[in-house]
């Protein structure tokens, strides 16, 4: 008995003189602000805490609000220690020095750079370092009525060419628009399909020395493609409404548009309805549908696909353990959890936990998607198509990304220039060589 008692004193001794753990809390900004994303993530925070005993306290931030409140928070000393952002933030935060570049470098680097598609990872690449990490993403598609083309032995739309032959062939309005675009000047939506086809055709606005491009060969051709796709439009102020309706509609042979309309194409929401069928939860319309998400233009047989990526920086206020922690667990053990927000809409970066794996992609696929009515996109597509989507984002792109002048091809998007050049020409206000000096004396004056 009295050596038992001494046995668990001596334990007792032996545990007060081992080093104990810290917990910490870390503070995390997202975009994500939708009550049921942020109980996912909470979710997510909670698994971490049970994995490493640290506390993420989840603060959400309007995304329009992102740039302002961090530069505010920076300015103060109160930057918090994981922050959610676009890629548009990446080379800004990055040059003020509101993200710890080198923390990122190393959980890229400790994942498995091989790990990631391409495409995310080098946008984030600045002075050779990867400045955030990637989450997850989108590439725009080009969604096309596979059966009609292959009624008609039609090429997929991968070309300028290639769709320029299916709306000779398909265009039959009202019954069938050949292409259904974009031609409202003050919507986003015009631009994000102005810079997709300039990347395709091998067009950025923006030289690799900063400068503005005054080589207008590529962006003639790009005036030239949107004029033809705008032909074979319905009349009026188009932007992304008209082009969802009259697709689900089953009068449009394409459109571009982001893939957040997979699970609507699959019957899935009632505020966009799959009218084409009688039914119109139906997964009729998916069936007949393919995509493509790398079309090329005259001059860039590679061709291009637009992406939009999802980054987590580690700030230079941060926590740099825990945070760096934090964001390897986000894209490993809760990565499930961080793409089930909304899996329509966040690809998943990494493929898998090691290069050539693909079990990140193969769980999102299982991932419930809808609105109205839930169902893994896997159910509703099949595999070939979910592996071309996911692909697109290793070599998905931007302006000025390559050459590090994203900031500058930013300003360029967000003042809309070319949509509003571009209206002219195809209304027949403004001749084509008029059209492309007006572009490039905008640019330069901005």
């Amino acid at each position: 008995m009295f050596k038992n008692k001494l046995l668990t004193a001596s334990a007792v001794l032996t545990a007060l003189a081992m080093p104990v753990s810290h917990a910490d809390t870390i503070k995390f900004w997202t975009m994500e602000i939708q009550p049921e994303r942020m109980a996912i993530q909470q979710k997510m925070a909670d698994g971490f805490k049970a994995s490493t005993g640290h506390v993420v306290e989840i603060i959400p931030v309007e995304e329009a609000e992102i740039a302002t409140r961090t530069t505010a928070a920076f300015a103060a000393g109160e930057l918090p220690d994981v922050l959610n952002h676009t890629v548009q933030h990446l080379l800004p935060f990055a040059e003020a020095g509101i993200l710890d570049t080198a923390a990122a470098t190393d959980v890229v680097n400790d994942l498995g750079v091989d790990s990631y598609a391409a495409g995310p990872v080098n946008m984030a690449k600045s002075n050779g370092e990867i400045v955030s990490v990637p989450t997850d993403g989108w590439t725009q598609l080009v969604v096309y009525r596979s059966d009609l083309f292959a009624e008609n032995d039609l090429n997929p739309p991968r070309t300028f060419a290639d769709i320029e032959a299916a709306i000779k062939k398909l265009h039959n309005p009202p019954e069938m628009y050949g292409f259904v675009t974009a031609t409202k000047i003050d919507e986003t939506y015009m631009m994000q399909l102005i810079e997709h086809i300039s990347l395709a055709a091998g067009y950025s606005p923006v030289n690799a020395d900063g400068s503005i491009n005054e080589d207008t060969a590529a962006l003639a051709e790009v005036l030239k493609f949107y004029k033809v796709i705008a032909d074979a439009s319905p009349k009026g102020e188009l932007f992304w409404k008209q082009s969802r309706e009259q697709y689900l509609d089953g009068r449009a042979a394409m459109i571009i548009w982001s893939p957040s309309l997979l699970d609507e194409l699959g019957g899935l929401r009632d505020s966009a309805p799959v009218t084409y069928a009688s039914d119109t939860t139906s997964k009729e319309l998916a069936e007949k549908t393919g995509f493509v998400t790398v079309f090329a233009g005259p001059g860039n047989d590679a061709g291009a696909a637009y992406a939009d990526v999802r980054y987590l920086g580690i700030t230079a206020d941060a926590n740099t353990d825990v945070a760096s922690e934090f964001v390897q667990y986000v894209v490993s053990e809760g990565y499930g959890d961080w793409l089930s927000q909304a899996p329509e809409g966040k690809f998943p970066v990494r493929r898998g936990n090691a290069a050539g794996s693909t079990e990140y992609e193969e769980l999102w696929a299982t991932l419930p998607v809808g609105v109205d009515r839930k169902a893994p996109l896997g159910d509703i597509y099949p595999k070939s198509v979910i592996d071309d989507i996911v692909a697109g984002l290793s070599v998905g792109d931007r302006w000025g990304v390559e050459s590090g002048n994203l900031a500058t091809a930013s300003k360029i998007v967000n003042a809309r220039v070319m949509s509003q050049v571009i209206r002219q020409y195809i209304d027949g206000d403004l001749s084509l060589d008029d059209a492309l000096k007006a572009i490039v004396e905008k640019h330069k004056a901005l």
